[in-house]
Parts: C-alpha cells; structure tokens; sequence
C-alpha cells in the first residue's frame, strides 16, 4: 500500500497553520513560565521567608504543606484548561487546516 506524500513545506507556509502554531506556541510558552515561576517559588520561598512557611494553618498543617500541594492543583487545572482550549480552538483550527488542504 502506497502512502500519502505531502508537501510540508506547503503545509508549514499555509496561514491557518502559522496561525495554530502561533497560537499553541504562545499558549505554552506563557503557561510554561507561570509553572516554572509559581513551582520555584516554593524553594525560594521556604529558603528566604522560612517565617511565612511556618505559618500554621490548620492543626500542625503550615503554609508550606498548603503550598507544596496547592502545586499539584494548579497543575490539574492547567491541564483543565489546555484541554478545553484544545478542544476550542486548536482543534478547529486543525479541522479547518485539514479540509483546506483536502488531506
């Protein structure tokens, strides 16, 4: 069975997939360094303002457990929210790519 050959060239100049790549790249790159920020904020936090890290909040559970989990939250929403703005948008964006280059 013979497979499909395409033009990537072609593909990768087509304004609908510049603009999904620009889009996903912006995307990622801005939830990237929201990640990095808020998960070295921890370490940072915890080496420079131990007193805020020992704050107790509920019983023995300090600011620096709520922390460190509230990292594994915001790590499932972010996912959450890729997810649905990959459903949104890159996905149709995709879709319009593919029926325009009739593949």
């Amino acid at each position: 069975m013979a497979e499909k050959k395409y033009d990537w060239a072609a593909i990768a100049k087509n304004p609908k997939f510049v603009e999904l790549h620009h889009k996903k790249t912006a995307f990622l790159f801005g939830w990237w360094i929201f990640s990095c920020v808020y998960y070295f904020l921890l370490p940072i936090g915890a080496a420079y303002t131990p007193g805020i890290f020992k704050v107790k909040m509920i019983g023995v559970i300090n600011f620096g457990y709520v922390f460190a989990l509230s990292q594994f939250f915001v790590s499932w929403g972010i996912a959450l929210y890729y997810a649905h703005v990959a459903n949104k948008d890159f996905d149709r964006l995709t879709r319009e790519l593919i029926d325009e280059l009739h593949l």
